[in-house]
């Protein structure tokens, strides 16, 4: 399983200067069905009110936005329920406080941990290092500057 936060999907969906890496990313996909879970869904809603109130995108262009992301997530991603396990080992690995961790990445990390991902990846460097940390599989995936993965 190849799990993604929002963060490396973001761009798929928002125009940013590193898009074009991303979309390449999924033109040749492995056998296996991309992974995302159901809290990835709402850190993108999260992402675009957060561009919306800054006013880039406007409210249509977010709403739009949103949808696109939501089609793209329902015929192309297998979307994960979070469970107790899952909660259970997030509240441990916040505990490693030199991880630098959030409760949100803290969660993706879990949910991909606890079904086996071969791979999890993020634009986060915290959440990459504390993967490293604590032995998850975590990647950037792409070349992109400052990443040294």
């Amino acid at each position: 399983m190849r799990y993604f936060d929002n963060s490396f999907l973001g761009p798929l969906v928002l125009p940013e200067v590193a898009s074009e890496p991303f979309a390449g990313f999924f033109e040749d996909p492995p056998a296996n069905a991309p992974t995302v879970d159901d809290w990835t869904r709402v850190e993108f809603a999260s992402l675009l009110t957060r561009k919306a109130r800054m006013g880039s995108p406007k409210a249509a262009a977010a709403r739009e936005a949103g949808s696109k992301f939501e089609t793209i997530i329902e015929e192309s991603f297998v979307v994960l329920l979070p469970n107790h396990d899952d909660f259970d080992l997030a509240r441990e690995w916040l505990s490693h406080f030199e991880t630098g961790l959030r409760a949100g990445d803290a969660l993706h990390l879990a949910i991909a941990s606890n079904r086996g991902a071969e791979a999890i990846y993020s634009l986060d460097k915290v959440m990459i290092a504390a993967g490293k940390t604590l032995r998850v599989p975590a990647t950037a995936g792409v070349r992109l500057p400052g990443y040294d993965d």
